[in-house]
């Protein structure tokens, strides 16, 4: 579970993570582009107010002014102020170091070329270019240049060199509050997802736990069922399950024992039977005549016994059936004459009420014999000069085959368990009829393939009825 868990965690941590990640530098590129741009407007808007001060004092030559004029705007602007003319020379610098040469800025050249009015960029060109254009030590530098108009058009440009690392320098401490606040929710994140992935997986941690105790033996244990929605699910459907198991496994081991049981009764009987002859060579021959014709129906027994354990396994592993349609009145009419020399031999009355005409889509052998089973168990739990009914009906669009005794019966605590394998109400009278015990397990297992129910209702000393139940269509493939 520690795989699940982690993988739980990494999942989380990454979602937050590239979530925040991603918004952080959203924020930051917008707050960056925001203040760039403020600081862009600010400097154009304060450099095209300079230019249209120094434009009459440019074209006037009044330098004493323009100096003046200069140096305050520069002092209240913050930064160096350079006027320079069309042919690109500085002519006026509050610097005072560059007048008399040729700008190589390249917003000024634009400007001076008349492909555009105003410009504005910003410049890493190194510490030392920075300190000499700006007087400030530092990695960046902006220049903001507007057009100079006189009366006859345009006369120059006036440059602002702006101090602009304070502004790099409060982004970057932005970024860096950004980054400690990521680091925090980061290791909130990784300890609410380690927590949660504790929360998701102890469930299943739980399952896994109790699948290693079943897988050693104990099919006893139960997941804790807490919490709610899938999780609480899984436990529950796990638990039903392992019940599940559980009991099939107590059946499993309880059929194994009736098996057992069963099968070596008859071989003990025989082996009785054989020591009999074999120690008692006078024997009459009458009574070993008997005692041959006691093994033979052991063997008859034990044949019958095996068969139908074949049977149920074929069955239990999906044994196909041979699906056809069957006329259902001709199977029932057949069936009832096949066994009424059986009832008649025991003074029996056997009755048939059958609908005409109605057919089902199944396996023909497989339907003959959960009749000829219902049937041969009324006969054989009813006494002498019974009666016993079979009836074939459609009602509410189902097939429904009724066979219904006046014999013995059934006590109510047995009705539970008619239909399980080796289950006997009377285990005398059931071996001294031949019965093995698996014939109602083997006709209800033929009923639930064909998509069908069997009930039963029954009263002590009253007799029984067995009802059969098919839907029209089958059972699907």
């Amino acid at each position: 579970m520690a795989s699940i868990r982690w993988k739980i965690l990494l999942a989380f941590f990454l979602i937050v993570g590239l979530s925040f990640f991603v918004a952080a530098t959203s924020l930051n590129g917008m707050v960056k582009d925001y203040l760039f741009e403020q600081r862009k407007r600010d400097d154009i808007a304060k450099t095209g107010k300079l230019a249209q001060k120094a434009a009459p004092l440019f074209q006037s030559v009044s330098s004493n002014e323009l100096n003046d004029l200069l140096e305050e705007e520069a002092e209240t602007m913050d930064g160096r102020l350079i006027l320079i003319d069309n042919d690109g020379k500085i002519q006026y610098d509050t610097f005072q170091n560059l007048c008399g040469q040729r700008t190589q800025v390249d917003e000024v050249i634009r400007v001076l070329r008349g492909e555009t009015v105003k410009d504005y960029g910003i410049h890493t060109p190194g510490k030392s270019v920075v300190e000499a254009m700006s007087g400030e030590s530092a990695e960046y530098v902006a220049y903001s240049t507007y057009e100079m108009n006189g009366y006859k058009g345009r006369i120059g440009a006036a440059m602002f060199v702006s101090k602009i690392q304070s502004l790099v320098d409060s982004i970057e401490r932005v970024e860096m509050q950004l980054l400690r606040v990521f680091a925090v929710i980061a290791v909130a994140a990784l300890a609410f997802a380690l927590l949660l992935s504790r929360l998701l997986t102890n469930p299943i941690t739980a399952v896994s736990r109790t699948m290693r105790k079943m897988g050693k033996g104990d099919l006893s244990v139960r997941v804790p069922v807490r919490g709610s929605g899938e999780l609480r699910e899984l436990a529950e459907n796990y638990n039903t399950m392992a019940s599940q198991l559980e009991s099939l496994d107590k059946t499993r081991n309880q059929f194994v024992s009736n098996a057992s049981h069963e099968l070596k009764t008859p071989l003990a009987t025989m082996k009785i039977l054989l020591e009999s002859m074999i120690y008692e060579p006078d024997m009459p021959a009458e009574v070993r005549a008997d005692f041959m014709k006691d093994m033979n129906h052991e063997i008859d027994r034990l044949t019958g016994i095996v068969t139908d354990l074949l049977v149920l396994t074929r069955m239990d592993n999906g044994e196909e059936m041979k699906r056809g349609i069957v006329n259902m009145t001709e199977l029932t009419h057949e069936t009832i004459h096949q066994l009424t020399p059986a009832a008649e031999k025991n003074n029996q009355t056997l009755t048939g009420d059958v609908q005409e005409d109605l057919f089902f889509y199944g396996d023909k052998s497989k339907l003959s014999q959960i009749l000829y089973n219902l049937m041969d168990n009324a006969i054989k739990y009813t006494p002498e000069e019974g009666k016993i009914s079979v009836s074939l009906r459609e009602e509410d669009g189902n097939i429904v085959w009724r066979v219904k005794d006046n014999g013995i019966g059934i006590p109510e605590e047995d009705l539970d368990h008619i239909f399980e394998r080796f289950y006997r109400v009377d285990k005398a009278r059931g071996r001294e009829t031949g019965g093995t015990g698996l014939g109602l397990s083997i006709v209800k297992q033929m009923v639930r393939m064909h998509g069908g129910t069997i009930t039963v209702e029954s009263s002590l000393g009253k007799g029984s009825e067995f009802t059969v139940t098919f839907p029209q269509e089958g059972a699907e493939s």
